[in-house]
């Protein structure tokens, strides 16, 4: 297994610096620049900016759940069910975007980065999945462990 911290803190302050540059672009990026394109790249914009931000909260989302099973708060079973899965795929994982040279390079640079997080925390999310698909099966446990139907023991519930 992974260790914590190298597994847990890389991605979550990645993701960190990755939201607040977002925000601080989506907030302070010069409307009067906006106002110069066409109506069909502000929407353009405006559909990538979403795009971005669904990305970064989809894996923030995932980095919690867990943070929440490395802490003894939900069993890893939980944490790998449907309710914590990296959800969004068909609309994170499109990559389309950074080439397009009418969005400010900005915003592409941070459509870039935020599909290579995105697919990196796709792959841990299937790692840890099959992980406990496998611990699973060898502990002859039924097929369904894990979809966090009967997972209401939790530590601390």
């Amino acid at each position: 297994m992974v260790t914590h911290t190298f597994f847990f803190n890389g991605p979550y302050d990645e993701t960190m610096t990755l939201l607040i540059e977002a925000r601080n672009y989506i907030a302070f990026h010069d409307a009067a620049e906006h106002r110069k394109l066409s109506p069909q790249v502000r929407l353009q914009i405006s559909y990538e900016s979403m795009r971005v931000t669904s990305r970064l909260t989809q894996v923030m989302a995932w980095l919690l759940a867990q943070k929440a099973v490395h802490a003894g708060e939900i069993t890893k079973a939980r944490g790998a069910s449907a309710d914590f899965a990296l959800s969004g795929g068909e609309v994170c994982s499109d990559e389309t975007g950074p080439d397009n040279e009418e969005l400010p390079a900005g915003l592409r640079s941070l459509l870039e980065r935020s599909h290579r997080l995105y697919m990196r925390v796709e792959r841990l999310d299937r790692m840890v999945s099959e992980e406990v698909r496998r611990e699973a099966e060898a502990n002859g446990a039924p097929d369904d462990v894990g979809d966090g139907a009967d997972d209401g023991a939790e530590a601390g519930a």
